[in-house]
C-alpha cells in the first residue's frame, strides 16, 4: 500500500495516572499513533513508520490494522525494547514525567513490577546523540512508504529526525511537517534548524519550546516565527494549550490566531500530536493552512474528552465537522 498520510517516531508502551479515575498500566501510545488515531477522523490510506521489539504485544500491532492503520512499516526487531513512557497529571492538569514511585505511593497504589527501573526522558540540557532502538531507520522504510502523499515527523533526537528528513525529501514526498524535540529547542542550536526549515512544509513546535529557543531574545512569539519562516518553512504553527495555535504562512506574512475549542478534558496525553495529525489530513485534503490548522485544533479537542490514541475514532461522524464549522468563524485574522 502507499500511503497518502504517513506519520514516524517512537511508540510507547503508556503508564499514566490522570486527573482522575483508574491508572493506565501498558496502553499503546507514542506521539506518531496519536497523531494517526488523530488523523483517521478526516482521511484514509494512513501508515505508521516505527520499530518495536518482540516484547511488544502483537495484539496492538493487529488493533492497529482494525482502526484503518497500516503497520508495514513497524519494523520489530529480536529482543526486547524499552518502550516504557511515564506521565502523571495533578488535578491542576500539572504534568510529571518524573518519580513514578512517588507517584503511585501519594495516591495510595501499588507500584507496578513493570515500571521497575524506568528511568524518565532526559532533560533538554542533557543533549545526547545516541539512538534509541525504538527510533526507525532509513534501510528500513518500505518502498512504497516512499511514495507517500504527506509525511509528519513526530519528536526524536536531531540526527534520527534529520536523517529520516534527507530520505524522504529525496523521495520527493510532497508535504513534509515535523514536530521538533525540546531536546534541541535551545538558542545554540537554532542556527542548526536551518538544515530542517529549509523547504519544509510546517513546522510544528509547542509555545514552550519556541520560547526556550529564543531565551533572552525577544518574548514575542510572531517574531519568532518570522525569523524561522526565514530559515525556509513555509509554515509556522504553534502550539500554546489552551490557548490555541498560532498560524504563520511565510509566503503571504499572513498571521492567523486559533483559540482553543472548548470541550471536556479527561487525558491531555497526546493533545499536541493530534493536533499534528488532524492538520496534515486537512492539508492534504484542502491544501488551505488555515482549514489545515482549524482541523487539528479539533482534533485535539476530541482527543482529549476521552483517552488513548484512538478515542477520536469513537466519536459520532458528524461531531467532529459540525466544531470546526464552529471554529472557523473564532478564527482571528492579526
Amino acid at each position: 500500500m502507499i500511503p497518502t498520510l504517513l506519520f514516524t517516531g517512537r511508540l510507547n508502551r503508556e503508564y499514566i495516572l490522570p486527573v482522575e479515575g483508574a491508572p493506565i498500566l501498558d496502553r499503546a501510545g507514542g506521539s506518531p499513533l496519536y497523531a494517526a488515531g488523530a488523523a483517521t477522523i478526516w482521511g484514509k490510506e494512513i501508515a505508521l513508520l516505527a520499530r518495536v521489539g518482540e516484547d511488544y504485544p502483537h495484539q496492538w500491532l493487529e488493533n492497529f490494522t482494525e482502526k484503518s492503520i497500516n503497520t508495514e512499516g513497524v519494523q520489530i526487531v529480536p529482543g526486547s525494547v524499552d518502550l516504557r513512557s511515564f506521565r502523571a497529571y495533578s488535578k491542576k492538569r500539572e504534568l510529571s514525567r518524573s518519580n513514578p514511585v512517588g507517584h503511585f505511593a501519594e495516591r495510595k497504589l501499588s507500584f507496578p513490577k513493570a515500571l521497575l527501573g524506568y528511568r524518565p526522558p532526559e532533560k533538554r540540557e542533557k543533549f545526547k546523540t545516541e539512538r534509541h532502538p525504538g527510533i526507525p531507520l532509513i534501510t528500513e522504510i518500505p518502498t512504497e512508504y516512499l511514495q507517500s502523499k504527506a509525511l509528519h515527523l513526530s519528536p526524536l533526537d536531531f540526527d534520527s529526525q534529520g536523517q529520516l528528513l534527507i530520505a524522504f525529501r529525496a523521495a520527493s514526498v510532497e508535504i513534509i511537517t515535523l514536530d521538533p524535540s525540546p531536546r534541541y529547542m535551545v538558542p545554540n542550536r537554532r542556527q542548526d534548524l536551518r538544515l530542517f526549515l529549509d523547504g519544509l512544509t510546517a513546522f510544528m513546535p509547542s509555545e514552550e519550546e519556541l520560547r526556550q529557543l529564543f531565551w533572552g531574545e525577544t518574548h514575542d512569539l510572531w517574531e519568532m516565527a518570522e525569523e524561522l519562516g526565514r530559515f525556509g518553512s513555509q509554515l509556522i504553527l504553534v502550539k500554546r494549550g489552551k490557548k490555541g495555535q498560532l498560524l504563520y504562512d511565510a509566503g503571504t506574512k499572513k498571521r492567523w490566531e486559533l483559540p482553543a475549542y472548548a470541550s471536556r478534558v479527561a487525558d491531555p496525553t497526546g493533545a499536541g500530536d493530534a493536533f499534528c495529525g488532524g492538520f496534515l489530513a486537512g492539508l492534504h485534503q484542502s491544501g488551505e493552512p488555515l482549514r489545515a490548522a482549524a482541523m487539528g485544533n479539533i482534533s485535539a479537542s476530541l482527543s482529549m474528552e476521552g483517552s488513548g490514541p484512538f478515542y477520536p475514532t469513537e466519536i459520532l461522524p458528524r461531531l467532529a465537522q459540525a466544531r470546526l464549522d464552529a471554529l472557523v468563524e473564532m478564527v482571528r485574522e492579526v
